[in-house]
């Protein structure tokens, strides 16, 4: 039944390392990212190691089993990992959930790690689908030269200004108000280099509409919850923060593009409605939201397919400050993927707890009781929770 997760479960605990494009904290292995931030995680939560026993790692990071011995986890009762790429994490909260809910797991540990401009860079793929899980890709889209996301994506977002007439200087908005909000996020790898429409259209146009600036950061990081159940949220020390609706949904066909009935369905278009109806909240509810910025047109998409405006109206909804703190749906408030760092979208997670805990310093959003995170993985795969506190 749709209402079945409601509040079953809370995020207790958040932690994260220092992001970072180069110098003495690049380069650290995954495992020892995904130790640090699951630590602070623990911490926050007020928990010990020996208290988590369900652990949800990234599919790009190191295996549970591994996370386990070296925290000490001596009674394993649960672990999985969730593929579907930047949708993972948030879709990890519903695992989370569901693992609560039946009674398998008492505290679940979810981490992700990503070395992505140390090690695994988008430029360095020569001939090599930079999904793994996107096969079609592959076989299809490879032999013609179409290798990375940001192509990919070009297509949804081309055809999108063909049909509606989008315009470059709407996407720039998206970018220009991630940017500004990276500006009160001294953790932000954007923080101190301001960004103007005239910048954003002065970038290099990568893939046609794609420029530079369109394109979400490469960098080396890792980041952390930690969930239990709302019956146990007292015994820790922060303010739970309640998992009210939550969602996962796949487009048709998940791994091609070109070829489905409507290239602009995707998963979210089928989570969204469930997560809404799950959390009993309407769309008027939401306070915030952190929208998996890959690339501005997938924020833009997203926001669309969520239903906070129709299909097509997405470039005008943004524009005039609607989504930049302050407006009537800030978006991104950290900076997201485009300003602050690259972590699989866990960020925006951590981003959404702090703005519900009252604790975003500068970029806190006034009276924040309900917001929402949504993840975007390979070609359209989507994942939405909607937290309260």
């Amino acid at each position: 039944m749709p209402s079945s997760l409601k509040d079953r479960a809370t995020i207790v605990g958040i932690g994260d390392t220092e992001y970072s494009r180069g110098g003495p904290n690049s380069g650290r292995s995954l495992l020892s990212l995904q130790l640090e931030a699951a630590t602070n995680a623990i911490a926050d939560a007020g928990l010990t190691n020996k208290d988590i026993d369900a652990i949800l790692p990234s599919q790009y990071g190191r295996p549970a089993e591994e996370l386990a011995a070296n925290l000490g986890i001596e009674e394993l009762r649960y672990a999985a990992t969730v593929y579907m790429g930047g949708a993972s994490p948030v879709a990890c909260l519903q695992t989370a959930a569901m693992a609560i809910a039946a009674g398998v797991a008492t505290n679940v540990l979810i981490v992700t790690g990503f070395n992505f401009y140390s090690s695994r860079r988008v430029q360095s793929l020569s001939g090599v689908s930079a999904a793994p899980m996107a096969w079609i890709a592959d076989d299809y889209y490879a032999p013609y030269g179409v290798v990375a996301p940001a192509q990919w994506y070009s297509l949804i977002a081309r055809r999108h200004m063909h049909e509606f007439g989008t315009t470059a200087e709407q996407l720039g908005a998206i970018a220009v108000a991630m940017r500004k909000h990276a500006q009160l996020n001294e953790a932000a790898l954007m923080h101190g280099k301001p960004m103007t429409i005239d910048d954003y259209l002065a970038s290099q146009i990568l893939f046609g509409p794609y420029r530079l600036l369109d394109c979400c950061l490469e960098s080396d990081g890792a980041a952390a919850v930690v969930v239990t159940s709302v019956e146990r949220a007292p015994d820790t020390q922060q303010k739970p923060v309640h998992i009210s609706g939550v969602a996962t949904g796949h487009p048709y066909p998940a791994d091609d593009i070109t070829n489905r009935k409507d290239i602009f369905e995707v998963g979210l278009t089928h989570a969204a409605p469930r997560a809404f109806a799950m959390a009993d909240v309407e769309h008027k509810d939401i306070d915030f939201a952190q929208v998996y910025d890959c690339f501005t047109f997938e924020a833009l998409q997203q926001i669309e397919e969520i239903g906070f405006c129709k299909r097509g109206e997405g470039g005008a909804f943004v524009e005039g400050g609607r989504i930049e703190l302050g407006g009537e749906l800030p978006v991104n408030t950290h900076g997201g993927l485009l300003s602050e760092a690259h972590t699989l979208g866990m960020n925006h997670v951590i981003e959404g707890v702090r703005q519900l805990r009252g604790d975003a310093g500068a970029r806190q959003v006034k009276n924040a009781k309900v917001g929402l995170v949504t993840g975007w993985g390979d070609f359209g795969d989507g994942s939405i929770a909607i937290l309260r506190n």
